[in-house]
């Protein structure tokens, strides 16, 4: 599906998206495909803006969707950071990193005195200042990358310390500071995912919606509401297992979720709805695709870069009290960005 640019787009004529083009840069490397995984971040170096974001959504190299997903933004610092730890290649990281900074200081840049991270930044400028709680977990994630990275090329970010470490105070203890969105299973195991929700507190995050979301044999639901399984959901889910220790439970979901491949040629559907046995929406996307590899090789321990989501060799930045009440000089500086 990777197209000349080097964009990897869902489909084949579909859009491209910069969170989910990382990540399938992430399966390239893990496969030993380096070369189109460095075709790929080529990509994500040349279509940048000059505030350090991507648009939304591209197709054929034209944009349909100026806007800014923080998120989005952000997982250039996980691709970037698992690639070095899959090559070792440190004139990559050094070259990479230059976008690395600009795509999360412009995140930065939208954070609260509270700690979570505004949604979206509109075409026009305007800020949507909503935090979705999957977003800013994914986000903790990119960070923590992004300071690894910095200690590879020699740069101290102290900002990003601080404001990691408010960002993961604010998941781990402040569920008011989220959209409503408990209904996807996004934001039941994105805090386990992304690493601010680990250990005991994890494992009974994972154990008080497991009934909720799993259906047995057939991998995870991607609403509550809805009798549909997706692969990309469930193999993150794998993913945030693994983090936990919880390796056999893993395995049996990765297992599960294999009905979605498509044995002609190794492709993955996006998901089934089981309630009538249809594949459902009927597309073979790159990015579950992705998730399948990613899950596959944090389960065998087969890269240097199987750890990624297990946070091996990551910072954790400035630890916040979490029984801080709002006014501490990590506050007040965090304040200065932004007083809402």
């Amino acid at each position: 599906m990777q197209e000349p640019s080097g964009a990897i787009p869902w489909f084949a004529g579909g859009h491209v998206d910069p969170w989910d083009h990382v990540e399938s840069a992430m399966a390239l490397s893990a496969a030993g495909l380096w070369a189109e995984a460095e075709a790929a971040y080529a990509w994500s170096q040349r279509t940048q803006r000059a505030d350090g974001s991507w648009p939304l959504q591209l197709r054929d190299g034209q944009v349909e969707d100026a806007g800014a997903d923080t998120n989005f933004c952000a997982y250039i610092a996980v691709g970037v950071w698992h690639h070095y730890r899959v090559t070792g290649d440190e004139a990559f990281a050094a070259l990479m990193w230059p976008t690395v900074r600009r795509a999360l200081d412009f995140v930065l840049e939208l954070q609260t005195a509270r700690g979570e991270i505004g949604w979206a930044k509109g075409a026009s400028g305007e800020v949507c200042w909503e935090a979705l709680l999957s977003g800013c977990a994914s986000i903790h994630q990119s960070l923590r990358c992004g300071l690894a990275l910095a200690g590879v090329v020699g740069e101290s970010q102290p900002e990003w310390e601080i404001a990691l470490g408010q960002l993961a105070h604010v998941l781990a203890v402040h569920p008011e500071a989220f959209a409503e969105k408990t209904r996807y299973s996004m934001d039941w195991y994105y805090p386990v995912l992304g690493g601010a929700v680990r250990g005991e507190a994890g494992r009974e995050r994972i154990e008080y919606r497991w009934d909720d979301f799993i259906v047995d044999g057939l991998g995870a639901r991607c609403v509550d509401d809805h009798p549909w399984v997706t692969g990309a959901e469930t193999c993150e889910l794998v993913l945030a297992l693994d983090a936990l220790g919880e390796w056999e439970r893993a395995l049996e979901q990765f297992a599960a979720m294999q009905h979605l491949r498509e044995e002609e040629d190794s492709s993955y559907w996006t998901g089934l709805v089981f309630a009538d046995g249809k594949r459902w929406p009927e597309e073979r996307t790159t990015w579950t695709a992705a998730a399948v590899i990613l899950a596959a090789d944090a389960l065998s321990r087969t890269t240097p870069g199987n750890g990624i989501f297990r946070a091996e060799g990551l910072p954790s930045g400035l630890a916040v009290d979490r029984h801080a009440c709002g006014c501490s000089p990590t506050v007040r500086r965090l304040a200065s960005r932004s007083d809402r």
